[in-house]
């Protein structure tokens, strides 16, 4: 076993140094003793004890909005779960967890709040923001915030959008293989036994290295991995493939071996390989190991609910610790909505599908989800062995084995197997529903199945959203809203388009839909029945054709995978490698004569477009073939300045100048989309001076650029 850093054996307690506050009696109780002793609240969500260890104004006390001054809150939060009630019954192997001795079973993870200082000047909504593999994910999106764990400063609100309007912003963490660093939010999730001896399984861990490196973690994204029952364990396999369908080589069991890199400030570490010949970027590594300790990774999820369920309705904990969230005159949040954005909007489907939304006395634990960029997977979540992270494949066609599954609501069948699900089938069993948005770039379509939101498995005929659910199609945009501008290996230039302002105006709609029954938009998304939705060999054939432009020869299609008879009720995985079965027929948007998608919403930077805005980038394979997809990236490609050049080069696509008489002509056809957005709640109008000074930039490095940096001219947005 190789040890390539040490760490100092000190378990997680605080993401940050304690500070000196302004506590008081409402904030903690000083001595956690003499709070054993204080009388419990009647009712209580499953959070028994919350423990505050930070408490400071936010960003030096400046005011927002309506809202006045907020604070920032952090800590920990101590759960504790009946094994025995039905709410708990499908979190994988809860029965396997220590129990206390009151026959509980209890963890404690970190959590963030931000609030108004007066809670009176709020305006009564949670917000939940999923935290990404540790991460916090809305003040980026909603924001336009730099990325970061610790939001103390002015710079850290962005643009103060959410602070404006008086929401409480909550963060909890749930994934128990985040490592510590950068502020990660930590939970400490039980380790499962029987009856005290150790429980093993085989596990498969795919790696997929993006570069030439002799040591690669077996989970992806800062993650730990399980550890080998073994470490020197002779029937371990390590095969690699040029692609998920290529033929698996074995890779020589003295050329290889499992490694542990420690942490600083973590009592373990990351489970890794050691490969002599290094392992090579582009390529497919399948490890098969038997594993020890699984985690009860479903008590993730049960952590978010309690969670939602403690600062909504909870005025303090088991001994008398007040909810920061419950001022003097003990009016808690009217609302609670959680938002979720790529990995995190994964979570919040897994919790739909698992009945997860409903706290153990039945009360819905928020009224209303945001499902951003989630595409139609749900994630590994809650089975044994489950690893929450992994590595990102970077093939079209290929997902992990709980990833997928058609989310489709109302339920269809799979004419394949026969089965008959949908998304909410177990929610609406258990009790009330809350209203969802399910938002989608062209990037999902490309690489997350996102057509299995709203069209049958055979992608032969679109299925109509529940009522309680809108789809919005953010048509030419990539995965992820900033950066990745840079070819950066890529066969194109990133795609700069942004949508953030698009989240803010759905957000205010969502609110108002859950608050006063105020209808949302419609839906928006591209459709089988207009053309706007079809197949990758549609898409190529309708594509302009532009000279040297590698296109996507397909996109992902996940099989149906079997890990066995014991995975779909009991979540244990008999067979890994999963068996592949036949794919899912999945689609994509269909492009115009631009090649930018059809359907959907289309934001002002891209209905008055300066080159095409797409949703797909290529990276190469051997030969120098550009045929492997990109999981997030999308790609631009620019108009001809002029006539002459576009002439030129063969462009069928009109030139700017063809298309805008001026740069003020651009600008004014800019803002007419955007006003034409805004009327129908899609933007806010406090969004339209940013983008008209975003469009005028664009204009002035698109029509300025000079091909010594093909990309660069694209920072300049």
């Amino acid at each position: 076993m190789a040890r390539l850093v040490e760490s100092r054996d000190t378990p997680h307690r605080s993401r940050r140094p304690r500070r000196e506050g302004p506590l008081t009696p409402r904030a903690t109780c000083w001595l956690h003793a003499l709070c054993l002793l204080l009388p419990a609240a009647a009712a209580q969500a499953e959070v028994a004890h919350l423990e505050i260890l930070n408490r400071q104004p936010f960003a030096d006390g400046r005011a927002y909005g309506q809202s006045g001054a907020y604070e920032i809150v952090e800590g920990r939060l101590h759960y504790s779960i009946d094994p025995a009630d039905p709410a708990n019954r499908r979190i994988v192997d809860l029965a396997l967890a220590p129990r206390d001795g009151e026959g509980r079973v209890t963890f404690s993870g970190d959590f963030l709040l931000l609030t108004p200082l007066d809670p009176g000047r709020g305006n009564r909504r949670l917000l939940y923001d999923v935290t990404n593999r540790g991460s916090l994910v809305a003040l980026h999106l909603f924001n336009d915030a730099p990325f970061g764990n610790s939001p103390e400063t002015p710079a850290d609100a962005g643009n103060g959008f959410l602070l404006d309007r008086g929401y409480s912003l909550l963060w909890s963490a749930w994934n128990w293989d985040v490592v510590p660093g950068d502020g990660r939010l930590q939970i400490d999730l039980p380790v499962a036994t029987n009856g005290g001896e150790t429980v093993t399984g085989t596990v498969a861990a795919e790696i997929a290295p993006l570069d030439n490196r002799q040591y690669m973690p077996v989970v992806w994204g800062n993650a730990r991995g399980y550890p080998p029952a073994v470490w020197d364990d002779p029937a371990a396999r390590l095969t690699v493939r040029t692609a998920p369908d290529a033929q698996r080589q074995e890779v020589p069991r003295d050329l290889w071996r499992f490694a542990h890199i420690t942490l600083p400030g973590a009592a373990d570490g990351m489970v890794a390989l050691e490969l002599d010949e290094r392992f090579h970027a582009g390529a497919l590594y399948e490890l098969v190991y038997e594993a020890k300790d699984p985690r009860v990774v479903g008590l993730g999820l049960a952590a978010i609910r309690d969670a939602l369920s403690f600062f909504r309705y909870e005025t303090a904990d088991r001994a008398g610790t007040p909810n920061p969230l419950a001022p003097d005159d003990g009016a808690l949040p009217e609302r609670a909505l959680i938002f979720g954005a790529s990995q995190s909007g994964r979570v919040i489907q897994h919790m739909l599908w698992e009945a997860l939304h409903l706290d153990e006395t039945g009360r819905p634990v928020f009224d209303a989800a945001f499902v951003h960029v989630a595409g139609a997977g749900k994630g590994a979540f809650n089975h044994r062995f489950a690893q929450t992270t992994r590595h990102p494949s970077h093939w079209e066609d290929h997902l992990y084995p709980a990833d997928v599954f058609p989310f489709t609501n109302p339920p269809q069948e799979d004419p394949v197997t026969g089965q008959k699900a949908g998304l909410l089938d177990r929610a609406e069993a258990a009790g009330p529903v809350p209203l969802i948005f399910h938002t989608a770039t062209s990037t999902e379509y490309w690489t997350r199945a996102a057509s299995l939101l709203h069209s049958d498995v055979t992608g032969s005929r679109d299925l109509p959203p529940d009522e309680r659910t809108r789809l919005y199609f953010l048509a030419g945009t990539k995965h992820r809203a900033s950066g990745f501008a840079r070819r950066a290996g890529y066969a194109h230039c990133g795609n700069p388009a942004d949508y953030r302002p698009a989240l803010r105006a759905l957000l205010i709609a969502l609110d108002a839909w859950v608050g006063d029954g105020t209808e949302p938009p419609p839906s928006r998304i591209p459709q089988i029945a207009d053309g706007s939705l079809g197949s990758v060999a549609a898409y190529r054939a309708a594509f302009p054709a532009l000279a040297d432009i590698p296109l996507p020869r397909g996109n992902l299609r996940p099989p149906r995978l079997d890990l066995g008879p014991r995975f779909a009720d009991e979540g244990i995985a008999d067979r890994q490698p999963a068996s592949p079965g036949e794919p899912f027929v999945t689609l994509v948007p269909q492009p115009d004569a631009d090649g930018i998608d059809r359907g959907g919403i289309r934001l002002p930077e891209i209905a008055v477009p300066l080159g095409s805005a797409l949703g797909w980038n290529l990276l190469p394979t051997g030969g120098g073939r550009w045929e492997r997809l990109g999981r997030w990236r999308g790609s631009f490609l620019p108009f001809a300045a002029t006539a002459a050049e576009r002439t030129a080069s063969g462009d069928p696509r009109p030139a700017l100048e063809e298309r805008y008489a001026s740069r003020a002509a651009f600008l004014a056809a800019t803002r007419a989309a955007a006003l034409d957005l805004i009327d129908r709640r899609l933007l806010l109008r406090r969004d339209m001076p940013g983008l008209l000074g975003r469009a005028g930039r664009a204009y002035d490095a698109v029509t300025g650029r000079d091909g010594a940096d093909a990309c660069r001219y694209l920072d300049a947005w």
